[in-house]
């Protein structure tokens, strides 16, 4: 239930409309083209919103921490967003069947490897081999739809892929859940398998092959720096909860994303193809609209990270309730998305990109307030509905400004950085606010367990069990009543943690609307460019 990728990320759509159409196809071949994309699209999403929902149980089945939790989200993550441009330019250069078909084989193999993993780590890798599947599959999918409809089926084909993508990603938490309670969180991995034997096997017979006319260049210099100062920062972030801020690992790692990411806005001004064009920043509007996605997006990305934890280990809902429970958030989101598009017209970009962050915050101070305990319609469903129209009113809109903040010739690249931004807010989120939680939950549950007579050994086994969050295993040995006592306390801590989170990521919410009201026009007719001189844009 992840959203950074459920929710998909702004500007997917845009993708499909910024390229040109190169190969358009008859009417038949349009249905295979659109059956093979969405199925194939739908495997990342399903795959994303399925693992949060099984994340209590893969960390109960493995014995994990909350850390090596936090990696299998964070590995595939890393690797989508700090490749996912790149994928894009493989495809024009390479042919975007050719790259698709690639992305979902490599993406199927490492569903398997993750269903049949026999410890944390294995599923860890091969959940990064996933997130570097995805960066080929999903721009793959997006590009073959732009290069083989034509301007007057190119609107239908848009609206077509967004609802049934939509509708997978709605249906996956509940299958996920399904699939966790009544089978095994293996399956939630494996169902990957036959929906990629179904997409190849169209992809081999009824797609045409088709690549870009102009010599594409890979910018492999911008993607290897840009993955090296996304993956040491994230790791220094994780792995200091348990090794400590002063060790080797976490310093050097620190260190060395510093260095790549101070290198990589260097490297992207000398390539003569940057998978960044940093002439696009150039544009108040489109830096504006980047800088919203990162505060919004982290606060999504670490809510839906940890409240399937909160559904499923405190509050004691089954896999199958807690993927059901942020249903109505993803149907509100598709049902409103053509009126929230209507919305800029209407009023101009500023207007909802300021009001939609501010009913997402007001979404996640409510989810602040219930404690352990209560029906799910009077606890969790009102702030649901109102996350989720915050998010409708904020999510199309801020795909126009994206997609008007730059010319014809750098639409793709503008559409393809804030998706990629959108992803790897997440994945920054999981790793800082991820600190937060353990500290703050750490810190209630040692207050909790002063009222507790217990001996210093129980008391030591319990608090090195901190990392572990709710999932943190009562020693066998206490009687029952100690054991249900400290089981309250636990999740008490979690509650306060959770919190926590909650208030941050409303104050995220805020900051994007804040953002929106200093960098983003106003006027409906107003131009969204702001022209420099020298800049390339128009």
């Amino acid at each position: 239930m992840r959203l950074i990728v459920a929710m998909k990320p702004p500007c997917d759509e845009a993708v499909i409309r910024s390229l040109d159409v190169q190969a358009p196809c008859g009417a038949e071949a349009r249905l295979w083209i659109l059956a093979a994309t969405i199925l194939g699209s739908s495997m990342a999403f399903i795959d994303s919103t399925v693992v949060n929902v099984a994340l209590p149980a893969i960390q109960s089945s493995f014995h994990a921490t909350v850390v090596d939790v936090q990696w299998v989200v964070e590995s595939y993550g890393i690797f989508l967003g700090a490749l996912i441009l790149v994928g894009g330019s493989l495809g024009d250069l390479f042919g975007r069947r050719r790259i698709f078909v690639v992305g979902v084989v490599i993406f199927a193999t490492a569903s398997v490897v993750c269903g049949v993993a026999s410890n944390i780590h294995q599923l860890i890798f091969a959940r990064s081999v996933q997130g570097l599947g995805a960066a080929l599959l999903v721009p793959g999918s997006l590009s073959i739809i732009s290069a083989s409809f034509d301007e007057q089926h190119r609107g239908k084909a848009i609206g077509t892929w967004s609802g049934f993508t939509a509708i997978t990603t709605a249906a996956g938490p509940v299958l996920g859940g399904w699939l966790v309670q009544h089978a095994s969180w293996r399956w939630a991995f494996l169902i990957n398998v036959p929906l990629a034997a179904v997409v190849i096997t169209i992809s081999l017979w009824r797609i045409p092959e088709s690549r870009s006319t102009i010599r594409a260049h890979v910018d492999w210099t911008g993607a290897l720096v840009c993955g090296l100062g996304l993956g040491g920062l994230v790791y220094g972030l994780i792995e200091s909860v348990s090794l400590g801020w002063i060790h080797p690992l976490v310093c050097g790692s620190l260190i060395l994303s510093a260095a790549c990411l101070a290198a990589f806005a260097f490297v992207e001004a000398r390539s003569p193809a940057p998978m960044v064009p940093l002439t696009l920043f150039a544009s108040r509007a489109f830096s504006g609209a980047n800088l919203l996605t990162l505060f919004l997006y982290a606060a999504v990305g670490i809510f839906f990270f940890l409240f399937p934890l909160n559904l499923i280990q405190v509050q004691g809902y089954s896999a199958t309730a807690a993927g059901a429970g942020m249903l109505p958030l993803i149907l509100i989101m598709f049902l409103l998305s053509r009126w929230s598009g209507g919305l800029v017209a209407r009023y101009g970009p500023r207007l909802p990109l300021v009001t939609g962050p501010l009913i997402a915050a007001l979404g996640f101070v409510l989810f602040a307030v219930p404690a352990v305990g209560g029906s799910y319609w009077e606890t969790f469903f009102p702030a649901v509905v109102v996350l989720g129209l915050g998010m409708a009113i904020a999510v199309a809109p801020l795909t126009t400004v994206v997609m008007n903040s730059a010319d014809q010739d750098h639409v793709g690249a503008a559409s393809g950085i804030n998706n990629a931004v959108a992803r790897i807010a997440g994945v920054l989120a999981i790793a800082v606010l991820g600190i937060v939680m353990v500290n703050a939950f750490g810190a209630r549950l040692d207050s909790e367990l002063a009222h507790f007579s217990l001996a210093p050994g129980i008391l030591h086994d319990i608090q090195a069990d901190k990392i572990k969050l709710a999932g943190l295993q009562i020693p066998a040995s206490l009687d029952p009543g100690t054991r249900v006592g400290i089981k309250e306390a636990v999740g008490a801590a979690f509650l306060f943690g959770f919190r926590v989170i909650v208030l941050i990521c409303a104050g995220l919410a805020v900051a994007s609307a804040a953002v929106a009201w200093l960098l983003i026009p106003s006027g409906k007719d107003e131009r969204l460019i702001q022209r420099r001189p020298g800049s390339s844009l128009t």
